[in-house]
């Protein structure tokens, strides 16, 4: 008896596992498929291992040595600056390497409850939706960018409590400025509240870098800033939101991502404080990148390309076709000059680019070699004359 029910025991493991072994086999299948369309569709994202410091001259591993770097989010090339590493490098010999523990616990929601609404620009980046599809408010979705339609939003949600519209300062594909004194115009009409996301802005836009806000004139009517850390402030990680103290107050008590993270490690810290004393004390690094992005869009502009968003040095090269884009950017770092083609799911379908990005550090002759390089890239493949 004993042994016929062990039998059984085991027979009932193997059907388990031959059924386990089943289901992965079909699901590698099915993984296998998506890859290969991917591939097809000429939108596969390769990964390359930067194998020296992050700025405007990077190594590359695998042997491409001086490669000229057009993507990063590094725009006033603080991640390298001597002084931000000394910072880091104080921080983490007297506060060790990290917290190792998430802050204190409590609570399980965040400011917005199925009462509100939140109405959010279609082009807003990809961490604003998933916050916003996280929270229990009601979701409006306004054309990018369109008053009138954000107007007509607006006017839908008066029947909830409180109306939280939502915008990147400064829309990281396109390059593209929010407009935000017609935003504040509109939420002061339909009473409603107005966030912004600065993780493309801080630093670097405004007279004093302080953002889309400050560059607008509407520091006064906008009520949430989210920014990041990991950008213009250094390049290393974490974030920051900025509001009423009642509100900050409320969100340490309750919002979940601030809850049940763990404290930025005190290198990180000790880079981004640092970074923001060299802002605080001169502008002459933020004008010198925008000197230097106007540079590369009027000599890109004369060239035959179109450049998309305005004043911003986020320069995309708008190519529309997913192929072109990619097989221009491999060509580009043969030619020792390292940019990115974005293609569909990353941005909408026929809108294919490849983002250039311009930091403080790039010497004129960097942003001129660029130039040169594409304009011999563009006419191999048909994108130029």
């Amino acid at each position: 008896m004993w042994r016929g029910a062990a039998v059984r025991a085991v027979r009932g493991i193997g059907s388990s596992r031959a059924a386990s072994g089943a289901a992965a086999a079909q699901l590698r299948r099915w993984l296998e498929g998506e890859l290969e369309g991917i591939r097809g569709a000429g939108t596969w994202k390769s990964e390359r291992v930067i194998a020296s410091r992050q700025g405007p001259h990077l190594r590359l591993a695998g042997g491409g040595a001086g490669i000229l770097n057009f993507c990063a989010n590094n725009y006033l090339g603080l991640s390298s600056h001597p002084q931000v590493i000394r910072a880091a490098v104080q921080a983490l010999e007297e506060f060790g390497a990290g917290l190792s523990s998430v802050r204190f616990i409590c609570g399980t929601q965040a400011l917005l409850t199925p009462e509100d609404a939140v109405l959010s620009d279609e082009l807003n980046h990809a961490s604003i939706i998933d916050g916003i599809r996280l929270c229990k408010a009601n979701k409006y979705r306004y054309k990018h960018m369109d008053m009138h339609d954000l107007e007509a939003k607006l006017q839908d949600a008066q029947k909830h409590r409180l109306r939280l519209v939502a915008t990147d300062g400064a829309f990281s594909m396109d390059g593209d400025i929010a407009p935000l004194r017609e935003i504040c115009q509109l939420a002061q009409k339909y009473d409603a509240l107005v966030f912004i996301d600065e993780c493309h802005a801080t630093g670097f836009l405004g007279p004093n870098g302080r953002g889309t806000d400050e560059l607008l004139g509407v520091m006064d009517k906008v009520t949430i800033i989210n920014s990041t850390l990991g950008k213009a402030l250094g390049g290393a990680a974490g974030g920051y939101t900025t509001g009423p103290k009642p509100l900050i107050d409320l969100l340490r008590q309750r919002s979940r991502p601030y809850l049940f993270s763990n404290s930025l490690p005190p290198a990180v810290v000790g880079c981004a404080s640092k970074a923001l004393d060299l802002l605080m004390e001169s502008n002459a690094i933020a004008q010198s990148m925008a000197a230097k992005t106007q540079r590369f869009r009027s000599k890109m502009t004369a060239a035959g390309f179109t450049i998309s968003g305005k004043d911003h040095p986020i320069c995309p090269v708008m190519l529309g076709d997913a192929r072109l884009a990619a097989v221009m950017a491999e060509d580009m770092l043969s030619r020792g000059i390292y940019v990115i083609g974005f293609s569909y799911p990353v941005v909408p379908k026929g809108k294919a680019r490849i983002r250039v990005q311009i930091s403080a550090v790039h010497s004129d002759e960097d942003i001129d070699r660029c130039v040169e390089a594409f304009i011999e890239v563009g006419r191999k493949h048909g994108a130029l004359p």
